[in-house]
């Protein structure tokens, strides 16, 4: 089971309102474009998006459904990819300080997925997993300002320890 997690600058409903948005899911979510909703009112239970997937030359239209939404914390999807079957992606959403910890979980449900799933394809769902959570904190940060006092942006953790005359000098 790949489970990842990263601190994003913002309060949980500033992630939230990214991931109620089904228009943005290709924006955030790693190898899908072009999302729309198809059903029901996303993101709510049994609301469904459609987006495309590019494998290099070949382009497959996927669905994802909303199996269990808790309005600003939690969101549990299944996404389907048509002949590997079916994952369970669990999303939480955690205050941390001024902050939110996203907490993702995801998992083969269906399918060839889960027939095939082994460390090796658990180690690309982890590598997938901190891309779209890095692209996740991107979008809300940035929709939220967020930067340092010099309009640059610094990684969580990273400690400004003095100012030189070259500008932060960091730990």
């Amino acid at each position: 089971m790949a489970v990842r997690h990263h601190l994003i600058r913002v309060p949980p409903s500033g992630v939230w309102d990214v991931l109620a948005d089904g228009n943005r899911y290709g924006e955030w979510v790693v190898g899908t474009s072009e999302s729309h909703p198809v059903r029901g009112h996303w993101p709510y239970k049994d609301a469904a998006i459609r987006y495309r997937v590019r494998l290099g030359p070949v382009q497959l239209d996927n669905e994802t459904t909303v199996r269990l939404c808790e309005e600003g914390h939690r969101l549990e999807l299944e996404a389907h990819a048509g002949a590997l079957g079916t994952a369970r992606i669990a999303i939480e959403l955690r205050p941390w300080g001024d902050h939110c910890l996203v907490i993702v979980d995801e998992h083969p449900l269906r399918g060839a997925g889960g027939r095939l799933h082994n460390v090796g394809f658990e180690a690309l769902i982890q590598l997938r997993h901190r891309a779209m959570l890095a692209r996740l904190a991107r979008l809300c940060e940035e929709e939220a300002g967020v930067g340092d006092a010099e309009g640059g942006r610094r990684a969580l953790g990273q400690v400004t320890v003095g100012r030189g005359a070259d500008g932060p000098r960091h730990a």
